[in-house]
Parts: C-alpha cells; sequence; structure tokens
C-alpha cells in the first residue's frame, strides 16, 4: 500500500474534510451535528481567507483514496498557529499516517515563523492525544463540558517550537 501525505489543493478536499469528520466521529463516539459544523466553520474560514505563507491543510492518501487530514491556522496570537482538524480513518491507522500529518504540520509551523502551536481535543480522543503528546505537547488546559451531545473533557495542549 503506498501512503502519501500531499496538499490539500484538490476539488473535493476541503468538503471531505467535513464529511469524514461529521461521519467518523458520529460513528466511532456518537457525536452529533454540532461537531461537523464545528469543523465545517474551520474549513469555510480556511477556504475563505488563509494566508498560504502561514497557514496549510494537507490530506493523506492510501492507494490514492483520502484517508486522513490535518490544518495549520494562524491564531490571535502573531506567533502562535492551532493545528486543526487531524483525523485518520479507522481502515487507514497502523501505517503512520497520523504521526506524519503532525510531523508535516509542525515543520511547517516551525519553517513559517510561529512559535508556539496549540490544538483544542476531547480527553477521550487518547490515539490522537498520544501523537500530540509524541510531538512533544503538554497539556495546558482542560475542562468538563457538554459538546457534541455528551459530557466530554475539553483540553488546550500546546507546543514551544524551538527558535529558527
Amino acid at each position: 500500500m503506498q501512503a502519501t501525505v500531499r496538499a490539500a489543493d484538490r476539488p473535493g478536499d476541503l468538503g471531505w474534510v467535513v464529511q469524514a469528520h461529521g461521519d467518523l466521529y458520529a460513528r466511532e463516539h456518537g457525536w452529533d451535528t454540532e461537531f461537523e459544523r464545528l469543523v465545517l466553520g474551520v474549513v469555510a474560514a480556511y477556504a475563505a481567507d488563509h494566508d498560504p505563507a502561514r497557514e496549510a491543510c494537507w490530506v493523506a492518501e492510501l492507494d490514492g483514496r483520502r484517508v486522513g487530514c490535518i490544518m495549520l491556522v494562524r491564531s490571535d496570537a502573531e506567533s502562535t498557529a492551532k493545528l486543526r482538524v487531524l483525523l485518520v480513518d479507522p481502515a487507514a491507522r497502523g501505517h503512520g499516517l497520523g504521526r506524519r500529518l503532525v510531523r508535516t504540520c509542525l515543520d511547517f509551523a516551525a519553517a513559517a515563523g510561529y512559535r508556539r502551536v496549540e490544538l483544542w481535543t476531547t480527553a477521550n480522543l487518547r490515539a490522537a492525544r498520544h501523537l500530540y503528546q509524541e510531538a512533544g505537547f503538554a497539556l495546558a488546559d482542560e475542562q468538563p463540558q457538554h459538546r457534541f451531545g455528551h459530557d466530554v473533557v475539553g483540553q488546550t495542549w500546546a507546543l514551544e517550537l524551538p527558535a529558527a
């Protein structure tokens, strides 16, 4: 099987990001359409007004089929970026694509001049949290919340990037 990570620059890529999140998180976690709307907002904002020098989205493919994604967008703080919408389809797990997506995203962040990358997730997403911890992210905050039709523990993770 050929596993690749490429820029999300083809027709259908961004729509796939939204659909894949809606489908997967409903199936695996029972999350409602609030989560799909959240992802749609992130993707729509990126599509409408992103700076290609400072923001990017990538798609992972396995034998030419979309199976994963990740996005890096600017935050309100000039030196901080946000890692968003990491996903790897269950059928494609075990090929190192999650790790490759995170590494691609962080390499881009460093090259774009960011000093810090933050992300928001929930405590129940253990596989994603493992990837973040492996990449050097540290838990910065967590709060119990009612989101996506469930009680969850929302978590903010942060990574300080080395100086260029």
